[in-house]
């Protein structure tokens, strides 16, 4: 009989094991699949999951990082865990999560499936592991010891401290209220004489802690949530910081919409003084406009080159852009990088008294010669708005794949309208013209210019064929079109994204701009 219990329970032990998924880890990252995705979540109350896809560039760049906050948090004893999911292999759970882009991040708390909370910070490992702290913990921690806040300090590029002695106060409660409302910086509140006085504080203070530029600012004036975010704000990012994939998430997810950038190689012998001149000129617009470098000679940023019109021997250079619903870009009247250019350049943005800089191309000789009119931005107003004409429009990029396989369609159509007195099929490359009437966010774009003094624009959103597109213009703009800007955009491949965004095959029916994302 005990023969027979052993063995029962060997059994028991074996099937439960069994039953049991197997979930086996890479650097420290848990490898899920759909069979043991429930098991994961049952086993780890905070996990943290990205859905990426073996080809995608920006989950290869994560990778490291993302392995890095996993093995910190796990030395550190955390019941926080990271774990990955190839989306190209399980594409049920992509599907269930609603996986639309790579790479997708989302946080998942308590075991629940059901309404996983997306990841929303930088992409460097101390901003998922302050991310996650702060998802899992208190805003702000409660610091008793020196020891505490200097090691706070000291793992942390950016620390917000605030010194009470009375924690809840009034003042106190409105830093928590900031710290809540900020997801990758961490947050410490204190009252100890001991950490007063390591850190010469005398009186009630929020100071702000960082690696770089001052190594602290002191927050100054009345306490309130909106004053306290408006201080960090102005003082978490370097006064001047370097474009990379790493930084991307921090620059476009700020508040600050308007940014100034440098281009210029990092190698070249005047770099440093270059530098020293933007650096200089940044110091007076903290807060109100984001000063970026960017180095020229790097070949991912040949894409944001272009996207201003540049190339790298035109570099150094500068130009500035907001990122508000519609981006506009200026460029300055000298190319000469100097603080006081600068800074007259900056003053005259925030004052209002600049104009947009459109990029446009020569207009060629030849540029009516063929069925299909080739526009640019110094002749598209006349040609486009000509009110005895209809004059249909793609606005491509040359890089655009969906551009190149609807090239040849376009070509049909523009031959079989070649003799028409009223109908223009023409196509403008919008990475190198720009125009103030039409803003484009994806490529390609088809946009119906009707004739008459109306200066109507309608959006093609048809079939792409050469039937879908006679159509349309023979029902003058009716049949495949709607009013600009009534459609909802396609998503589409996205060729440049620097905020780490989305990194799609091309399966999609649009290539996109760039759209709040120089």
């Amino acid at each position: 009989n005990t023969g027979r219990r052993v063995r029962a329970f060997v059994l028991l032990c074996a099937l439960a094991a069994a039953s049991r998924a197997d979930v086996a880890e890479e650097e420290d990252v848990l490898v899920l699949k759909k069979s043991n995705f429930d098991e994961a979540l049952r086993a780890h109350p905070h996990l943290l999951v990205e859905f990426y896809a073996p080809w995608c560039g920006h989950c290869k760049a994560l990778a490291p990082e993302y392995a890095k906050a996993a093995g910190m948090l796990k030395a550190e004893g955390s019941d926080i865990r990271l774990a990955k999911v190839d989306a190209t292999e399980e594409s049920d759970l992509a599907q269930e999560f609603g996986v639309r882009g790579y790479p997708t991040i989302k946080f998942f708390k308590g075991g629940a499936k059901d309404s996983p909370k997306e990841y929303s910070a930088g992409r460097q490992a101390e901003d998922i592991v302050n991310w996650l702290k702060k998802r899992t913990g208190p805003a702000a921690t409660t610091l008793t010891e020196v020891t505490q806040a200097e090691s706070l300090i000291a793992d942390s590029e950016v620390a917000v401290v605030a010194f009470f002695k009375d924690v809840e106060s009034d003042g106190a409660k409105a830093f928590v209220q900031a710290a809540e409302a900020v997801d990758d910086i961490p947050f410490a509140i204190t009252s100890a004489d001991g950490v007063f006085s390591k850190f010469e504080v005398s009186k009630d203070s929020v100071i702000l802690f960082k690696k770089f530029d001052e190594g602290r600012n002191t927050f100054e004036g009345e306490l309130s949530k909106e004053s306290l975010l408006s201080f960090i704000k102005a003082n978490q990012l370097p006064l001047v910081i370097e474009f990379t994939e790493q930084t991307a998430p921090k620059i476009f997810g700020g508040e600050i919409k308007s940014h100034i950038l440098m281009f210029v190689p990092k190698a070249s012998s005047d770099f440093q003084e270059k530098m020293d001149q933007f650096k200089k000129a940044a110091e007076g617009f903290k807060g109100k406009i984001l000063f970026i470098f960017i180095d020229s000679e790097i070949d991912d940023n040949q894409r944001i080159l272009e996207f201003f019109g540049l190339k790298k021997e035109e570099c150094p250079a500068v130009r500035l852009i907001t990122l508000e619903d519609e981006m506009t870009k200026y460029k300055p009247d000298t190319t000469e990088i100097t603080a006081e250019n600068i800074i007259s350049f900056c003053t005259a943005f925030t004052d209002g008294k600049l104009k947009p800089h459109l990029m446009s191309q020569d207009i060629p000789e030849d540029w009516d010669k063929s069925p299909v009119k080739v526009l640019v931005g110094k002749n598209f107003e006349e040609v486009a708005f000509d009110p005895a004409k209809n004059v249909f429009v793609e606005f491509y990029a040359p890089w655009c794949g969906h551009c190149k396989q609807l090239a040849p369609i376009w070509d049909q159509l523009g031959e079989q309208y070649k003799g028409s007195s009223d109908i223009v099929v023409a196509k403008m490359d919008s990475t190198a013209n720009e125009i103030e009437s039409v803003k484009v966010h994806s490529f390609p774009t088809l946009k119906f210019f009707p004739a008459g003094d109306e200066r109507k624009v309608i959006d093609y959103n048809g079939e792409r064929t050469l039937d879908g597109f006679t159509k349309f213009l023979e029902s003058g703009g009716k049949e495949g079109g709607a009013p600009a800007g009534d459609d909802e955009e396609d998503e589409g491949e996205v060729i440049f994204l620097p905020n780490g965004g989305f990194d799609k095959q091309n399966d999609h029916t649009q290539c996109l701009a760039g759209q709040r994302h120089w």
